[in-house]
This record gives C-alpha cells, sequence and structure tokens, in this order.
C-alpha cells in the first residue's frame, strides 16, 4: 500500500510541473497528430518444445496464438493525442492442457479452490467419473480438457499533451487485461523534455501493476487439498488405480508438501529513465535503464515439482512408465510431490542503448543491446540488428537477427532433480540457462499521399513479418505478424 501511494504521489507530481509549464510563443503551432489513425494489427505463434512446465519440466511444449488488436490514436485538440488499444490473445497449449491430463476428462478448469465448497467446479471436480479401466494421460499428449485454450483480453487508454514549443510532453496510461485465471489492472504517467533545437530527449516513465491470481492446480494436488488423507479414496480419485514405479497398485501417494496459496496478488512497479541524442546527419543514440519492483505470487501455480528423493507415483498404462520421458509414453502420467514455489520479491535491473545509423538512401543500420540482471541469479544479454533495404519510394525490406542469452536462476533445476529438502524450486525452462536466436524479414508498403482509401481512411501503411526463433533447449518457433494503418480524412 505505502508503495502504491508512492507511486501516485511521484504521478501528482508529474503532472503538476507539467500544468504549470508555460511556453510564451504565441505563433502558430503545428497540430501533434492532424487526423484519426487506426492500426489493425494481427499475429500468429506456434511453437514446439520438450521441456513443459506444467509436466514438471518434461512434455509436449506446442502451442499456438493468434492475437487481433486494433489501435485508435485520436487528436483532441492541436496539443493532445489519445491513444485506444484493444487486443484479444487466443491460444491453445498442449503444456497447459495436462493440469488435468487424465482420460481428457475436461475437468481441469476449475475456481479457486482453497475450501471444500468449491468441489463440484475446481479442477478434477465436477461430475465427470472416470473408469479406472481407461484413465490415462501422457505429458507428451494433449488433453482435450478446458485449460487447453483460453483468451486474453487487454484494454489500455493513453493520453499526451505537449507543450505549444513541443519540447516539453507528458502523459499518463492506464491498462486492464484478464484471462481465465488471471487479472491485471495498470496505470502510470510519462514526461520527456526535448531540448538542444529538439536534439537532446530526455524521459522518465512509471507504472503499477496490481495483478491479481485465481490459482489453478494440478488435479491430483487440488484433490488432496479437498479431501486430505483420504483423498485416494474420494472425488476424482474414488475407484482409481494409482500405480508405483514398478507398475503395481499402490495407496502410497501422499503429496504432504502441497498446501494451497494463500497470497494470490502479484504487483509490479516499474521506471524507465532514458537518453536520446541526434548525433549527427546520420546517427541517432538512445540509452535507458529500468527498475522494476515485484511482490506477491510470482510462481505458477499449476507447474509440477517432481522430487528426486520421493517415490514415483503414476495413473495410466504400467507399460509406458520405462519411457515416460520419451514421446514414445502416449498412457502414463506422474503424480506431482508439489508446486512451483519461488521468493515473494523480485527485482530487475535491465539497462541499454540503442544505434540507428543513415547508410545511404537505400539502406538504414538498427542496432540493440541490453544487459538485464535481477536478484534471482538471472543475467542475460540481448544483442539485434535490422537492416532497412528502401527498394521503392514506396516499399522496403528489413532482414533482421536476433541474439539472447541468460543465465539460469538460483532456484532452477530440470525434471525430477530438485530434492524436498529445498525451500525454493522450479523446474520452469524459460527459468533455465540457455541461448537463442532468432531471424526475421520485414516488406512493408507506404503509401505517402494516402492515395488508397477505403471510405474516408486512407491507407498508410502496410506491414508483414515473418521471424523463425530457435533455443537452445530445443524451443522452436515461428510467428508471422501483419499490421495495416488508416488516417481518417
Amino acid at each position: 500500500m505505502k508503495k502504491t501511494l508512492f507511486a501516485i504521489l511521484i504521478f501528482s507530481s508529474l503532472f503538476s510541473v507539467a500544468q504549470t509549464k508555460k511556453d510564451s510563443i504565441n505563433t502558430y503551432k503545428k497540430r501533434v497528430l492532424e487526423a484519426p489513425e487506426i492500426d489493425i494489427l494481427m499475429s500468429y505463434y506456434h511453437q514446439d518444445g520438450d521441456h513443459s512446465s506444467v509436466g514438471g519440466g518434461i512434455g509436449d511444449e506446442s502451442l499456438d496464438d493468434i492475437t487481433p488488436t486494433i489501435v485508435i490514436t485520436l487528436p483532441l485538440n492541436d496539443d493532445d493525442v489519445l491513444t485506444i488499444d484493444a487486443g484479444l490473445s487466443a491460444y491453445t497449449s498442449a503444456s497447459s492442457s495436462n493440469i488435468n491430463p487424465f482420460n481428457n476428462s475436461g475437468a481441469s478448469r476449475g475456481g479457486d479452490d482453497d475450501d471444500e465448497d468449491d468441489e463440484e467446479e475446481g479442477e478434477g471436480g465436477g461430475d465427470y467419473t472416470p473408469s479406472p479401466s481407461t484413465t490415462k494421460g501422457s505429458p507428451w499428449v494433449a488433453s482435450s480438457g478446458a485449460s487447453r485454450s483460453d483468451e486474453l483480453y487487454s484494454f489500455s487508454l493513453d493520453y499526451s499533451h505537449s507543450s505549444d514549443s513541443r519540447d516539453f510532453i507528458w502523459g499518463i496510461h492506464t491498462a486492464y487485461s484478464q484471462e481465465y485465471d488471471y487479472n491485471s489492472i495498470g496505470f502510470g504517467g510519462s514526461i520527456a523534455q526535448l531540448f538542444n533545437q529538439k536534439n537532446t530527449e530526455i524521459s522518465l516513465k512509471t507504472q503499477v501493476y496490481l495483478d491479481q491470481w485465481k490459482p489453478i492446480y494440478p488435479t491430483e494436488l487440488h484433490e488432496f487439498s479437498l479431501y486430505g488423507d483420504n483423498f485416494l479414496n474420494s472425488g476424482y480419485f474414488s475407484g482409481m488405480t494409482v500405480l508405483d514405479e514398478s507398475g503395481n497398485a499402490s495407496t502410497q501417494y501422499y503429496p504432504n508438501q502441497f498446501s494451497v496459496i494463500n497470497d494470490k496478488k502479484r504487483n509490479s512497479y516499474s521506471a524507465s529513465v532514458s537518453f536520446s541524442q541526434i548525433i549527427s546527419k546520420r546517427m541517432q543514440a538512445s540509452l535507458f535503464f529500468d527498475l522494476i519492483y515485484q511482490e506477491g505470487l510470482l510462481s505458477t501455480p499449476y507447474h509440477r515439482i517432481h522430487f528426486a528423493d520421493k517415490p514415483n507415483y503414476y495413473i495410466g498404462t504400467a507399460s509406458d512408465i520405462p519411457n515416460y520421458t520419451s514421446r514414445q509414453n502416449q498412457g502414463v502420467f506422474r503424480l506431482s510431490d508439489n508446486i512451483e514455489r519461488l521468493p515473494g520479491t523480485r527485482l530487475k535491473t535491465p539497462f541499454g542503448a540503442r544505434i540507428n545509423y543513415y547508410i545511404s538512401e537505400t539502406l538504414k543500420l538498427r542496432t540493440y543491446y541490453r544487459y538485464y540482471s535481477d536478484d534471482w541469479g538471472i543475467t542475460s544479454h540481448t544483442a539485434s540488428i535490422e537492416l532497412p533495404i528502401k527498394l521503392s519510394q514506396s516499399f522496403t525490406l528489413s532482414p533482421s537477427y536476433r541474439y539472447y542469452q541468460q543465465t539460469a536462476a538460483n532456484w532452477f533445476a530440470p525434471f525430477e532433480t530438485h530434492l524436498s529438502t529445498e525451500k525454493y524450486y522450479t523446474s520452469d525452462h524459460d527459468l533455465a540457462n540457455f541461448q537463442s536466436n532468432q531471424w526475421g524479414i520485414g516488406l512493408s508498403y507506404t503509401d505517402i499521399f494516402t492515395q488508397r482509401k477505403i471510405y474516408k481512411f486512407g491507407l498508410k501503411n502496410i506491414n508483414l513479418k515473418y521471424s523463425h526463433y530457435n533455443r537452445s533447449d530445443g524451443l522452436k518457433a515461428n510467428i508471422v505478424s501483419f499490421g495495416v494503418k488508416f488516417v481518417f480524412e
């Protein structure tokens, strides 16, 4: 609460400074934005990998995501601009489908399962009664349950005001997003000062995000939280056969280290300072530094953990147990010992630079570098280069390359290597040591005079880009993005 009040005081101070800043110039001023603009954006993302976090570090990571977005930018007067951004991210995930992998029951999308009143709605709950003789699952086979797909809805408003001389800009930002188990409310403010005949710019941006989880747990742990000592004879597991690592029926599975999550908040506070300088007619450079602090539930409730010092228990086909970590396993799923546990705070401190260089009328160079570190033990380096090539007055081809490398978080370990005596643990390979490469090619079309029109909207530009992503742990992805901008006339 103190941090939120502190952020509000910062924003109030920024706005007060902006409103008291006057410009004595009374000559004609050009509008910040001449006419309303509409951006229609769409992207498609597909990935494949072998390290599902829901499976405790192994399993199918196949995911498809479609993201339509519309951005409307409105000039309110000569000085003020309002930007409205509304988007949808609709995805299908083999990994999250296995929150409940058993027999494709569709029962894995439950509510807030902290008490027995939620028994009929939680993961593994509902009115589905599995057949012990046919129930099976595999980290390599996607369940058809409700958790296989979800939608993220997002909406944001940005307002900016420019001084008469256009050398001082302040703005405010609000945002809201929601998916089935998560929602986020954000707000922030920014100021930018230009001087040295607008060749130099210094800006400050602050943001606060107040997020809330609706925890969803793996089916076996959800049932344990509901029924306690008698969970193998109750609810979803009533009449179910649990197998030991030899494939024999067992009643010994007991995940006693698991407990439900009480703190369901995740708050993030960030401040960013940037400095931009036009060095010459051909070169521009900028520097930035960010400070990000997070607190609350920073782990993911449905990420399984399998301890190396605990016996293994399964549901499914006994003959698949020897091949459990292989894609040959099509019929057995290992029951988890606990869920991912991570510290309740995190401090991130990235900084970096951009340099853009105008080589010739047909070729530009854009470079980017960022160094990142946090108090979880992760450090990373990101470097990218883009070479826009002007093919004609209207068409530009832009090949690009991005390299990324990071060290592992202090509490990361692969599948079945954590010990039950540890305080924090994760097998999420996004927190592992890895390197990645991304190649891309983009094509843009610019209609300088907006000659092509749809009703009263003139076409300003069209952008199409394809990228291929390859990570050292085997994760591969392809991304196609498309955007078109219209200007209202």
